[in-house]
């Protein structure tokens, strides 16, 4: 049995005993077939320095990490067919590793444009609000001056409990991923917003009753995260900030990495965004590199 009927044997086997979909099938047998065509003899004889050549050659044809890696766990399934079937009495894809995918660096803002945010936001709230919605803009403002004084994901931000205004204490709990608990502090220009939308919402009966600080007609009873989204990209916008570049997510990431920037260290800033483990943190570590590039610069004796 050549390598194409063996090719077609393990497709045949993915759809009969696994129920792969179509799309998933089709994605098999490309990834397959251009592994088979580019060794020597063909994939169904290739030893694992012949699959580690392959994989050197889609590396420099330019594929992505990604990429890389779902042709080798194509590959890899292929192998394990084989062996379980006995057309194959070894796995030569077993001392191979998987491409090293990497992780993006976080978009994020500058302490400037950040600050610019903030003051449009304020502005709009005292009466400066494009369409004269006080209330929208009077909750907008509270959202971002919230969002980061805390760096909370924005499903934690908009399903906030109104306790959370009502109180007036510098910090509070939040539950997050996994149910977990942590605490996170407010800011004094926080918690003045959070007082000026809890006074507005409260001359509103709809939602004087809800437990939610920023209420709405939805299925959740709280303001869905999309609408935020949405009315954020448009403070950026009249800001003069790209809208483009400006989510929730980004302004949790302004968040963390001015933190880092202004001194904070990694483990504290791992406890206010909740991370449960500290390398979800260290996509920040070139903040630090940044940051103790500065200090020597400033501070070492023979720096220039």
């Amino acid at each position: 049995m050549n390598s194409a009927a063996r090719i077609e044997a393990f497709l045949e086997m993915m759809s009969a005993e696994r129920g792969a979909a179509e799309n998933t099938l089709s994605s098999y047998r490309r990834d397959l077939e251009d592994a088979s065509a580019s060794i020597g003899g063909g994939l169904a004889g290739a030893g694992a320095a012949d699959i580690r050549a392959y994989l050197d050659d889609i590396a420099a044809r330019g594929f992505a990490p990604t990429s890389q890696a779902r042709k080798l766990s194509a590959i890899r399934q292929f192998f394990k067919f084989l062996y379980a079937e006995g057309l194959r009495g070894d796995d030569p894809t077993g001392t191979l590793d998987s491409p090293k995918k990497g992780r993006p660096l976080p978009k994020t803002m500058t302490e400037a444009e950040t600050s610019r945010l903030l003051d449009r936001a304020a502005e709009e709230a005292g009466g400066a609000a494009p369409d004269g919605d006080r209330l929208a803009a009077l909750r907008l403002h509270a959202l971002v001056e919230v969002l980061y004084a805390t760096g909370l994901r924005v499903s934690e931000l908009v399903g906030l409990p109104v306790t959370v205004a009502q109180r007036d204490d510098r910090f509070f709990m939040v539950r997050g991923k996994g149910d977990k608990e942590r605490m996170v502090p407010l800011s004094a220009k926080a918690r003045d917003a959070m007082r000026a939308w809890l006074a507005t919402r409260a001359e509103r009966p709809a939602f004087a009753e809800s437990p939610y600080l920023f209420p709405a007609s939805s299925d959740s009873g709280h303001l869905p995260r999309q609408v935020f989204a949405r009315d954020l990209k448009g403070l950026a916008a009249r800001a003069g900030i790209a809208s483009a570049k400006i989510s929730p997510h980004v302004l949790r990431h302004a968040f963390a990495s001015h933190l880092l920037q202004n001194g904070a260290d990694l483990r504290a800033v791992q406890q206010l965004l909740g991370h449960a483990d500290i390398s979800t943190t260290q996509i920040y570590t070139h903040v630090l590199e940044e940051r103790l590039v500065r200090l020597v610069n400033d501070h070492h004796p023979l720096a220039d």
